[in-house]
């Protein structure tokens, strides 16, 4: 099998933000020759696929300022430095839903951008649900809901539901089954 293993010469940083450190590297290629390479190193993220015991999904709406518009997602969020992916994954759900589960699993890893991102995002089923009330983040506006499997493939098939984590970890349920 081919090694097409590209060295890294030199890194600088062109921007560092609070989410984001975009890179420009340059890179010895396989035949010798020298290129550029632009990235953004990411912390990493959990999403969570809470599961109620009726088989229904628990579901967020909201606005995302990128798209310009509102979206359906899973609960997600970024992974703190030094934090523990299962324990990141029980903060966002209690922060962004107000439940907590009593049973996680760690089902995959998905790696949505990796021509231009470090960004991996690990996902987590959790089941056993109880609601013990909303804590919220600071600036983070979201409702949620309780949607059942039916309708959720609707959405799939609609579009209604286009967020690609989030259709990764819906198929996963609908094929896990």
């Amino acid at each position: 099998m081919a090694d097409f293993t590209e060295h890294q010469l030199a890194s600088e940083s062109i921007f560092s933000g609070r989410l984001l450190d975009v890179r420009k590297d340059k890179v010895r290629l396989p035949d010798g020759r020298e290129a550029a390479r632009e990235y953004i190193v990411h912390p990493g993220a959990v999403m969570v696929l809470p599961l109620f015991d009726d088989g229904s999904i628990l579901i967020e709406r909201q606005y995302r300022y990128a798209m310009r518009r509102h979206f359906y997602e899973l609960p997600a969020g970024k992974i703190e430095g030094g934090e523990d992916d299962l324990a990141t994954a029980q903060r966002e759900l209690l922060e962004e839903t107000g439940y907590i589960a009593q049973s996680w699993r760690h089902l995959l890893t998905i790696h949505p951008c990796i021509a231009y991102s470090t960004e991996r995002i690990e996902l987590y089923l959790a089941r056993e649900l109880s609601f013990v009330g909303h804590t919220g983040e600071d600036g983070e506006f979201l409702e949620t809901l309780q949607l059942p499997q039916t309708e959720a493939w609707e959405w799939l098939r609609n579009g209604k539901i286009s967020d690609a984590k989030t259709i990764i970890a819906l198929l996963w349920l609908k094929t896990a089954q």
